[in-house]
């Protein structure tokens, strides 16, 4: 593992480097703790001018996190020649902490013996989640470069699935024997070098390494020596499957509230485990990730190539290019009653405006509820009947809002006759009522749904709420104008 990673993130001291602005040199972080852009700017003038021992004089201080942040802040063509400046502080701690596409681009200044060398510096999952991205030959030149213990690992933890607990894994962990004393463990810490430095448990595990039970680290150490291991464990643990997707083992470790956790074969034995810190990241992942979803708007990371950027965001638009005919369609059914009453024609967007709104808000409760195993079976229907409440009582209220509002406005600017008004103020107000309650099922039964046909609901589920609303909101609006407003 890299020293810097012990380092303790401060500003660092800038005045021993020759010949910068004297504005650099007073800080590198603004009050949020970010690098300023005085500071970026700096060091890439440094590395334009070709003065790389004062760019590295700039750099050098930061923590790993920071020196990420310095290659994602700094422009795409300034990111290579930044990073041959800099090869000698790009050790695996930075790369682990660098965005997918930056680091794509960063690896590509590197060779694949430098990869290789940084990515055995790191846990396993670290060094995973830098060559995952890579071209197959280039992995494979990688791999090849690494000691055999490190590419055997490395390579059995791409041989499992994607965001699954396999790739998210490290193998180096503490496992010991149950029927060893405290004392045996002391000395099995103390005389081994190569053991990992980053643990919380350690692994109980029994004659075929199937793990029985863990052991804080703290219990250990206040524990006596002649204590028996199996005497002093906790029996119960969540045991993660080596093939369980990222997204549950993060509701697990959210759920029982863990620390770390085993990771286990299909034989059950003990194949790595699971830390918090990984987890953390996955949380932030996941939820982002099914946000941008709903939105269409693919990774929405800033840092994506512009051309895949924009063939995500062309196809979402292109699929709901069908719905937006649609509801034009049903548009066209009352061409005469809008030709009669050219004021539908601007009342209708609100319908639809105000269900759209609603079916979002609910969508999203749903979805979330989904994605955190909060809805399940066993309250689906609970969960239908109080969200239809929800919006049947928004819809009520919005309804005598909106109707009572547009009777106001009509009758405020004497438009049309007495009865006209009241009859376009009932209409008005029936059809947010409708259009509400429509929202609010669609917005819950269209992500069951799609769950239950095992499509993920936060890629799928906007284009149909979306559809339902905009229909039924015109629908529901025209065809109601259509019946109770006299020609």
């Amino acid at each position: 593992m890299s020293e810097r990673e012990n380092d303790i993130a401060e500003p660092a001291d800038l005045t021993e480097a020759e010949d910068l602005p004297e504005s650099v040199a007073e800080a590198t972080h603004d009050k949020d703790d970010r690098l300023t852009p005085d500071f970026v700017d700096a060091v890439i003038e440094q590395v334009e001018a070709g003065d790389v021992e004062a760019a590295r004089a700039l750099v050098e201080p930061l923590h790993p996190a920071d020196i990420a942040d310095l290659f994602e802040l700094a422009p795409n063509d300034q990111r290579q020649p930044l990073a041959n400046a800099l090869a000698d502080l790009l050790d695996g701690d930075v790369l682990a902490e660098m965005n997918d596409w930056v680091r794509e681009q960063v690896l590509e200044a590197l060779s694949n013996e430098q990869v290789a060398d940084l990515a055995s510096e790191l846990d396993t999952d670290d060094a995973v989640a830098i060559i995952e991205d890579m071209d197959i030959e280039d992995q494979r030149e990688v791999l090849r470069a690494m000691e055999p213990d490190d590419r055997a690992a490395i390579e059995e933890a791409l041989s499992y699935p994607e965001e699954s607990a396999g790739r998210l894994m490290q193998r180096e962990l503490i496992a010991v024997p149950q029927h060893w004393l405290v004392g045996d463990v002391l000395d099995y810490l103390r005389g081994n070098s190569d053991l990992t430095t980053d643990f919380w448990e350690i692994f109980v595990v029994d004659h075929k390494h199937h793990p029985v039970g863990t052991c804080k680290l703290s219990w250990i150490l206040r524990s006596q020596r002649d204590v028996p291991v199996a005497d002093m464990m906790q029996d119960e643990q969540t045991l993660i499957p080596v093939d369980m997707d990222q997204e549950e083992v993060a509701l697990r470790f959210q759920k029982y509230a863990l620390i770390s956790a085993a990771v286990v074969d299909t034989s059950g034995r003990l194949v790595g485990m699971i830390t918090v810190d990984d987890v953390v990241h996955i949380i932030q992942e996941e939820a982002g990730e099914d946000v941008l979803r709903l939105s269409g708007a693919g990774d929405g990371d800033i840092n994506e190539p512009l051309r895949l950027t924009v063939r995500t965001r062309l196809m979402w638009l292109l699929v709901n290019l069908p719905t937006a005919m649609l509801a034009a369609a049903v548009v066209g059914l009352f061409n005469g009653e809008i030709a009669r009453y050219a004021v539908l024609a601007a009342l209708m967007g609100i319908v639809t405006g105000m269900g759209g709104n609603a079916g979002t808000q609910t969508l999203a409760v749903v979805v979330r509820a989904l994605a955190t195993n909060q809805l399940t079976e066993s309250n689906t229907w609970r969960m239908i009947g109080r969200e239809f409440r929800i919006a049947a009582t928004n819809g009520i209220m919005l309804g005598l809002l909106i109707g009572g509002g547009s009777y106001l406005y009509f009758y405020v600017l004497s438009i049309g006759a007495p009865h006209w008004r009241i009859d376009l103020a009932v209409v008005f107000g029936l059809a947010i009522l409708i259009n509400n309650m429509v929202a609010g099922l669609s917005g819950v039964l269209v992500p069951l749904t799609l769950e239950k046909f095992r499509v993920d609901p936060a890629v799928s589920s906007a284009v149909f709420v979306t559809m339902c609303t905009d229909c039924m909101g015109f629908l529901s609006f025209l065809g109601l104008a259509a019946i109770f407003i006299p020609g």
